[in-house]
């Protein structure tokens, strides 16, 4: 049955990957190294046995070297032997596999394979063997009685057979068959009685075999296999098969003269057979008339047990009413690609077929095969012009409409599990799509022109593969993927335009009902920018793929998607990771040890602004897939390999070293010392400097004391009298009558000379700048007074800076022991 190749992929691999590991676990002590024989022959060890295989090929010899006995597998393929040696095999009786294939060999004598009593297999093609020419002399296999497989492909052009009489071992068999008349294959195969393979495709060799009739293989009754693709038959005549009761496998294919009706007399023949695989593709002229499927085409198969059958590029256009009834159950796969069917009153019939895998890819594809091979035919075909543009399926918009309308949805085989769309030229959005009840695991619509998914796509609760690619996709809804896609597992977006939707999509509405797929392709989709939530919902997926876009930053939320085990962001235009990017990434892989993320081919920059996903690059627990080939642009505009990031990353460490702390940190000491230093200037001259601003702020306001010298000034006051309130009795009582009244001295008083308006500093200021002396009348209450210190101090400062030095401060304790 057919398989569909992406989605069997990975178990194929896992499969080649156990049998490439067996075999190395059994043939890892043998290795190749030259033969004793020939230094140019490569030869290993097999077994424990010492057998060897020995291979020769390529190696321009002009004839076969004399081998050693214990060789059991020799390949001379592709040398310039011309001729091989009467004997030369004698003594060689281990060797079951020997292939002559690809030199100038001429003639087989009837010594040429003496001593090769067990060979198996022995392959001729690709030689200089002409039939006519006596090229193999009677009893040319004498020798070779046990052999089992022979190919003899591309040496004849005639219908001449070389004699196989001694060869009643033989089970397989490739020659050239040509003949412009009837093709028979006469006596001389009456003896190979095991004979069950016969390969006389034209693919592989030189085939002609332009009649075939009941006699054709009547001596070849017991064969299972028959390949007589592109043998350039122009005519089948009913009862050339019938006596192969046993067959399994026909193929008839590219024999474009025979045209589609032909398929009624093979189907006839082959009622009664063992047949399992019919494949009758390419039988149609290349320029014929669109056919029609008809009952009578396929309704001898109803007898068989078919299990495959492949009827590609035949023009098919629409098939008869109830003709796909007769198909027998055990049919499981069908191939029906590059025909060119239409919606027809046939479709309901597809519920009743018993097949698990179809394809009709290649829809109106021209038949792109056969371009590079033409048949001139005995009696040419009608030619037509078929209006591609209303011939394909879906275009016949008045059918697609009646089947969307169907209350039960689109008819689809019960049992039909793989299906394929591909290539077939389709151009339309995809609407809102019901399918009937079904199985359908595998979907393929690739490489068409699916422009806008609209949708929802319902009743597709068994799909677990779906590929969109390469249909040129701008507008998917946010409904298209329904909640019926509960079991997707892959789905393959790629090469579309998604770029200008995805954006768009900042809730993650789009995926939100694929929360099972576990691989998503959305590679060479012009993505620039992948909104945060678009896979929020996705926690099963194990790989994504980006690459080959235009994203320049992951911003999206990743670190949900605990099972992610690779991350293709190759070929983008990525010149750094983000620090949330790298959190991401990390907390995945701190979980899931075998996170993988591909960065090649992105425009990667190694300078002081990346420094730390550079140093990110070393220590993360993230596998960098294949990071010896990263580059990264450095400052000076250079390239640099990431091969050793260790050493990219020091020397971004060395060019971006900054002194921008230190600098901070001296600048910012200097800073605090000098205000420290002024701070300390300030405090320890702090009255001076009061009086000083004072002083210039009283002058200010008497420009006459500015001209006046020190000496012929005139005071105002005599005394400047400096007390504390609490202390205003014994000043304005004792002290004002005892100095002002009987001693004739003029004084100040704060309570009666202050002048109202001016600040107390300035008043003070000027009252001790304009009295003669300043008595201060000392008292507990005078040091607990701020203003009288200010007084004391001010009076200090005036005869200091403007007496020169006098002595103008007079204290007068008014209380003996007020310390």
């Amino acid at each position: 049955m057919m398989w569909n190749n992406n989605l069997s992929y990975s178990l194929f691999a896992a499969f080649v990957l156990l049998i490439n590991l067996k075999q190395a676990l059994v043939h890892e002590v043998y290795e190749w190294k030259a033969c004793c024989f020939a230094s140019s022959c490569l030869c290993k060890n097999i077994s424990v046995s010492e057998q060897l295989i020995a291979d020769c090929s390529g190696k321009h010899l002009l004839r076969i070297p004399r081998l050693q006995n214990n060789i059991q597998e020799l390949s001379l393929r592709n040398n310039n032997i011309s001729t091989i040696q009467d004997g030369i095999f004698v003594g060689n009786s281990l060797l079951t596999t020997l292939d002559l294939s690809f030199n100038r060999i001429s003639q087989i004598r009837t010594n040429s394979f003496k001593g090769l009593t067990n060979l198996l297999s022995l392959n001729l093609s690709n030689n200089d063997l002409k039939y006519e020419n006596r090229s193999f002399e009677y009893s040319a296999f004498y020798f070779v009685e046990n052999l089992k497989n022979l190919n003899l492909k591309r040496n004849a052009n005639t219908s001449f057979l070389p004699d196989l009489w001694k060869l009643r071992s033989l089970e397989s068999l490739s020659i050239d068959y040509v003949s412009d008349s009837i093709s028979i294959f006469n006596e001389k195969f009456a003896n190979l009685k095991n004979l069950t393979s016969v390969d006389l495709s034209g693919f592989t060799g030189n085939c002609k075999m332009t009649i075939l009739t009941e006699k054709t293989f009547l001596f070849l009754s017991q064969i299972t296999h028959l390949n007589l693709s592109k043998c350039k038959i122009q005519h089948i005549f009913k009862g050339t098969f019938t006596l192969l009761t046993n067959l399994l496998e026909l193929d008839v294919s590219l024999n474009t003269c025979l045209r589609f009706e032909t398929l009624e007399s093979i189907t006839t023949d082959l009622q009664h057979s063992a047949i399992k695989n019919l494949k009758v593709n390419y039988i149609h002229g290349i320029f014929g008339m669109p056919t029609i499927l008809k009952t009578s085409h396929i309704w001898n198969l109803k007898n068989t047990s078919l299990v495959r059958f492949e009827a590609a590029g035949n023009l098919i256009q629409r098939i008869e009413y109830g003709a796909l009834k007769y198909l027998p159950k055990s049919l499981e796969s069908a191939d029906m690609r590059d025909n060119v069917f239409s919606i027809g009153k046939y479709m309901p019939d597809l519920r009743s077929l018993p097949i698990t895998s179809l394809d009709i890819s290649n829809i109106r594809s021209s038949h792109n095969v056969l371009t590079s091979y033409i048949e001139h035919c005995d009696s040419p075909n009608d030619t037509v012009i078929i209006d591609s543009e209303n011939n394909w399926l879906f275009q016949q918009l008045q059918y697609l409409e009646m089947w969307k309308s169907l209350k039960y949805g689109f008819p689809v085989p019960r049992g039909l599990k793989t299906v394929s769309l591909r290539s077939s030229n389709l151009k339309y959005e995809i609407p809102n799509f019901i399918f009937i009840k079904n199985q359908l695991e595998i979907i393929s619509v690739s490489d068409n022109v699916l422009h806008t998914w609209t949708g929802p796509i319902t009743n597709v609760k068994s799909l677990k593969f779906l590929d969109l690619s390469s249909n040129f996709c701008s507008n998917v809804s946010k409904k298209f993927f329904s909640p019926d896609f509960v079991n997707l597992r892959y789905l393959l977006l790629q090469n579309n335009l998604l770029g200008l939707i995805l954006p768009t999509d900042v809730g993650g509405e789009i995926f939100q009902n694929l929360r099972d797929v576990v691989y998503i392709n959305l590679s060479k989709n012009r993505i620039t920018n992948i909104p945060n939530l678009l896979f929020q919902k996705q926690l099963n997926l194990e790989r994504l793929d980006l690459s080959e876009n235009m994203i320049e930053e992951i911003n999206f939320k990743l670190s949900h998607i605990k099972k992610l085990t690779s991350l293709n962001l190759r070929n983008n235009r990525i010149s750094t990771l983000s620090q949330y990017a790298m959190n991401e990434l990390d907390s995945i892989a701190k979980i899931n040890k075998n996170l993988t993320i591909d960065l090649a081919e992105n425009n990667l920059v190694c300078n002081c602004d990346s420094q730390t996903f550079v140093e990110w690059i070393i220590y993360t627990p993230t596998i960098l897939h294949h990071r010896e080939e990263y580059e990264c642009k450095t400052s000076q505009n250079t390239i640099s390999l990431l091969r050793n990031p260790s050493e990219v990353y020091e020397t971004i460490q060395k060019e971006c070293m900054s002194y921008e702390g230190l600098i901070i940190g001296l600048t910012t000491g200097i800073l605090i010392f000098i205000f420290i230093l002024c701070g300390g200037i300030v405090y320890r001259y702090r009255w001076k400097l009061r009086y000083l601003y004072y002083m210039v702020k009283v002058k200010w306001h008497d420009p006459e004391s500015k001209s006046v010298n020190k000496d012929e000034r005139l005071y105002m006051y005599d005394a400047f009298v400096s007390y504390a309130n609490e202390d205003h009795t014994f000043v304005h009582n004792t002290l004002l009558h005892k100095l002002e009244k009987n001693g004739g001295v003029q004084l100040c008083l704060h309570r009666r000379n202050f002048l109202p308006g001016n600040d107390i500093a300035t008043n003070i200021t000027s009252a001790i700048h304009n009295s003669r002396k300043t008595i201060v009348i000392m008292s507990s209450n005078y040091l607990a007074s701020y203003w009288c210190m200010f007084e004391y101090n001010m009076s200090k400062m005036e005869s200091i800076y403007e007496r020169n030095c006098e002595n103008i401060l007079f204290l007068v304790f008014y209380e003996q022991n007020f310390c």
